[in-house]
C-alpha cells in the first residue's frame, strides 16, 4: 500500500530531477504541463494534485512518443466511464492498483489497455509500522539510497543535519509505475487527469514496515520502458513491475500522521530533530509571576536546616537533573518544575 507521499521539490528543481535523453540522444527537461496545479508539498495525501510524468504522445497526436511532459494530477483514478458528476462520488478506493488483479478490474485493465502508463514522482513514501505491544505506529519516510557527492562526502542521508539540509540537491526522485485516465464530466466541463499508484509484495527489508510498497522503477531504463507505450507492449511493460531491494528508510516524527502538517520535520529524521523546550501554559505564566512578586518566608533560626544529604534523591529514570540553577523558594521550585524537559524517546531500532 501507499497511502502518503512527499513531494517538496520547486518546478525547476523538479524538472532537472527528470533530464533525460530523447530518441537522438539528446539531453532533455520535460515540459511542464499546467504547472500552477502543482502544489509542493512534505505530506500528500490522496484527492491531492501530485506531478506524474509521461510521454508528449498522449497530449499531442504525432509527437515524438520519447519526449516527456510533467502534469500535475488527482492521487486517485476516475475512470473515463464514471457517469456521476462529482469524483468524490466513486464508491471504490483507487488510490492503489494490486499488480496481482491489474487485469481483473476494469477501472485500471482498460486505461492500461490504452497505453496509459505514467510514472509518479515524489521525494519518498511514509508507512507506518504498529510499535510491539502497542495500538501506535511508529512513520518512515522511504526513498532510494542516494549518490554520494562531494559536498556530502557520504551516502548516509541521515549522518547530520547540515548534511540533510544540502543533500536536496542532489536528490534522486523515487519513481513509481502508475496508470492514469481522463474523465470528462457528463455535464461538461475540464477534464480531469487522475492516476492510481501500482503495489507490489514488500521486498526483504521494508517487509517489517509494511505487507506492500509501490512499484518502483529503477532507473533510468525501466523508466523509458514503461512510458514508452507505443513500443512497449502492456505484457512487456508488466515485466518491469516486481519488488525492489534498492530502497532505504528512516523513522520520522509523528507530525506526518496528521496530513494536514506540511513542514520539513515530516521528512527529517527523528535522530536529528532538536527537542523543544514545551512551553509554559498562560496560567503557569500567571502563577510564576504571583510567586515572584511574594517574598519567601523568612527562615526560623531555631529551625535546624537539612543538608544536602537528607534530601530524598529521585531516580534518573524519572527525573532529569535541570540545567537552571538553584533558585530558592517556591518559585525556583515550580520554575523548575514547568521548564524541565521531557525524557527524550529512545530511537526506535531502523534496520
Amino acid at each position: 500500500m501507499c497511502g502518503r507521499t512527499s513531494c517538496h521539490l520547486p518546478r525547476d528543481v523538479l524538472a532537472r530531477a527528470c533530464a533525460y535523453r530523447d530518441r537522438q540522444g539528446r539531453e532533455r527537461l520535460p515540459e511542464w504541463k499546467d504547472p500552477d496545479k502543482y502544489c509542493p508539498s512534505y505530506n500528500t495525501s490522496p484527492q491531492s494534485n501530485s506531478p506524474v510524468l509521461l510521454s508528449r504522445l498522449h497530449f499531442e497526436k504525432g509527437a515524438d512518443p520519447s519526449e516527456r511532459i510533467i502534469a500535475p494530477m488527482r492521487w486517485g483514478l476516475v475512470p473515463s466511464w464514471f457517469k456521476e458528476d462529482d469524483p468524490s462520488k466513486l464508491q471504490f478506493n483507487t488510490t492503489n492498483c494490486r499488480s496481482d488483479t491489474i487485469m481483473e478490474k476494469r477501472s485500471f485493465k482498460v486505461p492500461l489497455g490504452k497505453g496509459r502508463r505514467c510514472v509518479v514522482l515524489a521525494d519518498g513514501f511514509y508507512e507506518w509500522r504498529r510499535r510491539q505491544g502497542t495500538s501506535q505506529k511508529q512513520p518512515y519516510f522511504i526513498y532510494f539510497p542516494q549518490a554520494k557527492t562531494e559536498e556530502s562526502g557520504s551516502t548516509d542521508v541521515a549522518e547530520s543535519s547540515e548534511h540533510w539540509r544540502k543533500v536536496w540537491d542532489n536528490w534522486r526522485l523515487l519513481t513509481m509505475a502508475g496508470i492514469f485516465d481522463c474523465w470528462e464530466p457528463p455535464e461538461g466541463g475540464d477534464l480531469l487527469y487522475s492516476y492510481t499508484i501500482i503495489t507490489v509484495d514488500s521486498c526483504k527489508s521494508l517487509n517489517d514496515i509494511h505487507p506492500r510498497m509501490p512499484a518502483i522503477l529503477d532507473g533510468e531504463e525501466e523508466v523509458s520502458k514503461w512510458l514508452d507505450f507505443g513500443e512497449v507492449s502492456t505484457q512487456e511493460a508488466l515485466k518491469l513491475i516486481h519488488p525492489t531491494e534498492n530502497i532505504t528508510f528512516h523513522a520520522v516524527s509523528s507530525v506526518v500522521n496528521d496530513s494536514g502538517n506540511n513542514t520539513p520535520e515530516c521528512v527529517t529524521p527523528i535522530s536529528l530533530l532538536v527537542k523543544k523546550e514545551p512551553k509554559a501554559s498562560r496560567s503557569s505564566q500567571k502563577m510564576m509571576q504571583w510567586l515572584a512578586t511574594k517574598s519567601p518566608k523568612k527562615e526560623d533560626p531555631k529551625t535546624p536546616q537539612k543538608t544536602e544529604s537528607d534530601v530524598p534523591q529521585w531516580s534518573n529514570q524519572f527525573l532529569q537533573k535541570s540545567p537552571l540553577p538553584t533558585k530558592r523558594g517556591a518559585t525556583g521550585l515550580l520554575e523548575r518544575w514547568l521548564k524541565q524537559e521531557e525524557p527524550m524517546a529512545k530511537r526506535p531500532h531502523n534496520q
